[in-house]
């Protein structure tokens, strides 16, 4: 009985310690295309946040919506895919494979925009 106390007692703390571990590692900043979180644009109180993004060729570009209304994400050139609409905390990424400025509003608010430069 005794060494079944044991061995449940190495089991918890070994879960304990996969639990404590973090789900994810994070890239070291030499490898290619480490955008991070940099390349996260965020929809709130009506603007895109941040209002430019610069970000390296291939890098993949998300939007998330944390209003409580709905928004778009619609490329003013009709250079990239249009985003379906986004409820709250609904996202839509695209990666940029050229470079270039890609100007960019919420069909729903036309007043709300942004811009993504790729380079």
């Amino acid at each position: 009985m005794r060494q079944i106390g044991f061995s449940l007692t190495a089991v918890t703390a070994f879960m304990l310690a996969l639990w404590l571990v973090p789900s994810h590692v994070t890239p070291g900043a030499s490898q290619p295309n480490d955008t991070g979180n940099k390349s996260q644009v965020n929809i709130d109180n009506f603007s895109f946040t941040p209002a430019t993004l610069t970000v390296p060729v291939g890098a993949k570009v998300t939007w998330t919506n944390k209003d409580d209304v709905p928004h778009t994400v619609v490329s003013t050139t009709n250079a990239f895919p249009h985003s379906p609409t986004l409820d709250t905390d609904e996202s839509f990424s695209y990666a940029f494979a050229k470079a270039g400025t890609y100007e960019y509003h919420c069909s729903v608010h036309p007043k709300m925009v942004g811009r993504v430069v790729v380079q």
